[in-house]
């Protein structure tokens, strides 16, 4: 059976509701997501979800369930990969506070989901068309101790979203409150200017993406500089290359902004270091 999904340790037909209206993650969006990859049966880069979602949880004070631990978390995708036969994947994880209440909840534990969505491509694929993408005017994303995060608020990212589709782009980057580009609407950002790669700080409130470390660590083992620092509009323009990364997709490179054009033969020697990565290191 392809359509299985788990809750809270228990694999359920996925065609049916399996959470009631009352929960938490629907009312309040209380709670936080990790999205993974599977790749050949195997989740990729599994100790670093599980460090960004147990920091997450600590931060929202949501209490991990006692049947969610390291080995379970990744024990609970390998049953779902044999069980629906998704070997090449998206796999969502969601934790919600499952309690009661309203604004303050009526207790702390937390439940979980796990669901599977097949992907058509064995592992990570570079698009074979720049990106065509802009800067998101309408809000702008502020800095906190939330913001590098996956939480289950994600108005901004939806919001962004709809305005690059209804201007004919493919994606588009949001700032945050101090002006300084952070993010695209799906995925960290990166910028190469003379071979070297500069990203937004975690300090400028962008995700603090799985797949932003993965690159950074594989350009510095391949002797590739990276520099974390605030990037503004101007930095784009001077810019040899665009791309932007999550761990679903790796990278995407964008090859238009505005009237700006991108190469991308760095975003293309980084994807092929991570496929190589993904084959040879244990996930």
């Amino acid at each position: 059976m392809s359509d299985l999904v788990n809750l809270n340790g228990e694999v359920l037909p996925g065609d049916k509701p399996v959470i009631t209206l009352n929960n938490r993650a629907y009312h309040f969006g209380d709670g936080l997501f990790e999205s993974l990859r599977v790749v050949d049966g195997r989740a990729c880069f599994v100790d670093a979800h599980w460090a960004r979602l147990t920091t997450g949880a600590a931060l929202l004070k949501i209490d991990l369930p006692k049947s969610l631990d390291r080995a379970s978390f990744e024990r609970y995708i390998d049953e779902l990969v044999q069980r629906t036969g998704h070997v090449n994947a998206r796999c969502r994880f969601t934790l919600f506070r499952d309690a009661g209440g309203f604004y303050r909840p009526a207790g702390n534990e937390g439940g979980f989901t796990f669901e599977l969505v097949p992907l058509p491509d064995p592992t990570y694929t570079l698009n074979g068309h720049g990106l065509m993408v802009d800067i998101w005017p309408g809000m702008r994303k502020p800095v906190n101790d939330l913001s590098r995060h996956k939480t289950l608020n994600c108005q901004y990212y939806v919001m962004a979203s709809l305005w690059a589709q209804q201007r004919g782009l493919d994606d588009c980057m949001l700032q945050n409150d101090r002006g300084n580009i952070i993010e695209s609407s799906a995925g960290n950002l990166f910028i190469v200017s003379n071979g070297v790669l500069y990203t937004p700080s975690l300090t400028d409130g962008c995700v603090g993406g799985v797949m932003r470390a993965q690159v950074i660590n594989l350009a510095i083992a391949n002797g590739i500089k990276v520099y974390e620092c605030s990037l503004n509009p101007q930095n784009l323009l001077a810019a040899d290359e665009l791309f932007f990364t999550n761990a679903v997709q790796g990278l995407q490179w964008a090859g238009t902004y505005r009237t700006k054009r991108y190469a991308h033969r760095l975003s293309g020697v980084i994807t092929q270091l991570l496929v190589a990565a993904t084959r040879t290191v244990p996930m």
